[in-house]
């Protein structure tokens, strides 16, 4: 690929192109209709098509590029087992201070080039499917450019060769996704989810900003060249301690855009946003910016033993707590929410235990089975005219065929079922975990995994099976297919589950871990103890049993789903209800965003408060007005001695002369 910026810059054109015609189409349609006691008329068609052609056509040509630039890679990787040497490409020198200059310079090895492949790829298929999904929007133009806009900055975070245009990158999808999360801006809890992503972000990035500035520090450059610098050990200063602190400054970051406990609060509420968005952030883009960068410095972070061993129980924590809230969520985008941020967490389990290909691996694989669930229901809610509460759906399996069968492969394959995509990755995180000797992180990721199948078959057990309960106005009765536009996606991804793990087949089932190969030169390898093929298999059959228990289980309690919207499963019912509080506080999110509420934004709400009419309107603007009464009473004073008649100031000065001789007289 000799072109490298051209694959960020042709979203960036089809944003300026889309924003454009949608800034000066709209301000025309406001000077025809103003006035008009109607609402606004749907969008002229060939508009729309202008829209849609450009939004996808741009992020298309991006993706047959990316799949060019990955060609040689997975080449090399069948033939050559040391791989292809990176390819950097320099654009132009961005900033220099002294003899160190920061360049927009574009990396292309395994790593990246798997990483753009599927974004691009994902992201073309989720642009189609809004075409069908917003076609009746009233912003379809500032929407398409809103979602170009996320995929430039998506595509700069990948290809960057230096932490701080990765930066720009960085700093660029934080932006998009409060652009897009509060893209309904009339509505209050749309608005509000957006600013909650977007300073919960902050908080991580002024980690990552203060790790950039560590790296510099350790090796005296922040191009990726310190990658084969830590490689090699050569630090430029610093002892391991300055190391660990700049691993968890980086993790720091890492824990916002990818939503790890405890910054992972923005994520459920990022379903404020439109679905096709919810999809785009979830599966490939935003939140797998932390699990990259962790893999892309790996190098460093391996020369920090106990930063990895703070990785893995960070991400196994935050594996487990998000699955159980899942179990007690009935909107659906919701349940889908909690299962992202519990999936993050196996992907930095993996990236702890030194496993950072298994990690980048369930990236990959996460990305269809994840974007199919999300489009899925999208699919399921736009049939049920919005609603997004499953105790309110129920019976739309023959009503829906397509968005089900399609989602029912999704969530076996993000159960873990053989031989879909999930099992091969996240079996790959499990017995990394075992392999290394961390088998308290190995048990926690396999109680998750039969949390994963649990919640996920609930879901579709309440979706799709039982009785039509459809709420006060029967929607499920009425509900019909989506359009080919969405519906042709759904299926594309739902193929993708099915054979995309078969790249990661394990030895001891007949494969050759072609995943491993491939990203060998990209990411570090810490040694890990191998597995016999008999163990392997036995850890393979646990973690496919304890998924399938999980399915059974959700299958016996909601399978029949033929209960009342307020307790569709009476086994369910029942459990919660003797498990008294603790039940509640999970079906409560475990009242974490009220504790946030009470223990931070509280106690600095009363700080402020204090420092503005306390400090600020007292104590300051005290002064200011104490300085301009006393300026006033001064001049008040003063005025009667300057009256402008000559006797006064003769007088007045007959005195000073006066008091001065009495003075000298007494003195």
């Amino acid at each position: 690929m000799k072109q490298l910026w051209l694959i960020p810059v042709l979203p960036l054109a089809g944003f300026l192109l889309n924003g454009l015609v949608a800034l000066v189409a709209s301000s025309s349609r406001a000077e025809k209709e103003s006035g008009a006691d109607h609402p606004l008329a749907p969008l002229p068609y060939a508009q729309r098509l202008f829209h849609g052609v450009v939004g996808v056509g741009s992020v298309g040509l991006a993706a047959v590029l990316s799949f060019a630039a990955l060609v040689p890679y997975v080449l090399s990787s069948l033939h050559a087992p040391e791989g292809l040497a990176p390819v950097v490409q320099k654009v132009y020198t961005w900033m220099v201070a002294g003899d160190y200059s920061v360049d927009v310079a574009f990396r292309l090895d395994a790593l990246s080039a798997l990483m753009l492949s599927f974004v691009t790829f994902v992201g073309t298929l989720i642009h189609v499917y809004s075409v069908g999904y917003m076609q009746k929007d009233e912003g379809y133009g500032r929407y398409f450019s809103y979602l170009n806009l996320f995929m430039f900055a998506m595509l700069m975070l990948v290809l960057a060769d230096n932490l701080p245009l990765l930066f720009v990158g960085w700093e660029g999808v934080g932006l998009c996704s409060y652009l897009l999360i509060g893209y309904s801006y009339d509505k209050d809890f749309a608005a509000a989810a957006g600013k909650k992503a977007f300073i919960a972000n902050r908080v991580g990035d002024f980690g990552m900003v203060l790790g950039i500035f560590g790296v510099f520090a350790l090796f005296g450059t922040a191009d990726f060249s310190f990658v084969d610098l830590a490689r090699r050990q050569a630090l430029a200063g610093g002892a391991p301690l300055g190391v660990y602190a700049v691993c968890v400054l980086l993790f720091l970051g890492a824990c916002g855009k990818s939503a790890q406990v405890p910054l992972y609060v923005w994520l459920p509420d990022a379903m404020a946003g439109p679905t096709p968005v919810s999809a785009l952030i979830h599966a490939a883009t935003m939140v797998t910016a932390g699990v990259y960068l962790v893999a892309r410095c790996s190098a460093l972070f391996v020369l920090a033993p106990d930063a990895l061993t703070l990785v893995a129980w960070i991400g196994a924590g935050t594996a487990i707590f998000a699955a159980t809230i899942g179990l007690a969520q009935n909107d659906i985008k919701k349940v889908l929410a909690y299962s992202t941020v519990s999936q993050l967490g196996y992907m930095f389990l993996a990236c702890g235990v030194g496993a950072f290909s298994a990690g980048i691996f369930h990236v990959f694989t996460h990305a269809f089975f994840k974007a199919c669930l999300f489009l899925g229901s999208g699919s399921v809610i736009m049939s049920m005219h919005h609603e997004q509460d499953m105790r309110r759906m129920g019976g739309l399996a023959a009503r829906i065929p397509h968005t089900f069968r399609t989602m029912l492969v999704a969530t076996l394959a993000i159960a873990g079922i053989f031989p879909l995509a999930g099992f091969f990755s996240k079996d790959m995180i499990l017995g990394s975990a075992a392999a290394s000797g961390h088998w308290a992180l190995y048990a926690v990721g396999l109680f998750t995994a039969g949390l994963t199948a649990f919640y996920m078959f609930r879901l579709v057990s309440m979706t799709f099976f039982g009785k039509a309960r459809g709420g006060d106005h029967g929607h499920g009765e009425h509900a019909h297919e989506s359009p080919a536009t969405m519906t042709v996606p759904l299926w594309i991804l739902a193929a993708l589950s099915v054979v995309a793990g078969l790249v990661g087949v394990p030895a001891a089932l007949g494969g050759s871990d072609r995943i491993g190969r491939f990203l060998g030169a990209s990411v570090a390898h810490p040694e890990i103890h191998e597995m016999s093929h008999g163990l392997e298999i036995g850890l393979m059959l646990l973690s496919l049993g304890v998924a399938v228990t999980g399915l059974l289980w959700a299958w016996r309690w909601y399978g029949k789903a033929d209960g009342p919207a307020e307790a569709v499963s009476p086994q369910a019912h029942a459990f919660y209800e003797k498990a008294g509080a603790l039940g509640r506080l999970v079906a409560n999110k475990w009242n974490v965003d009220e504790g946030i509420e009470v223990l931070v934004l509280s106690p600095f709400w009363k700080i402020g408060t204090f420092l503005w009419r306390g400090f600020d309107a007292l104590f300051i603007d005290g002064i200011a007005n104490a300085s301009a009464f006393l300026v006033e009473l001064a001049g008040d004073l003063l005025r009667f001695f300057t009256t402008g008649h000559v006797r006064n100031y003769a007088l007045a000065f007959t005195l000073g002369v006066a008091v001065f001789l009495v003075y000298v007289w007494v003195r």
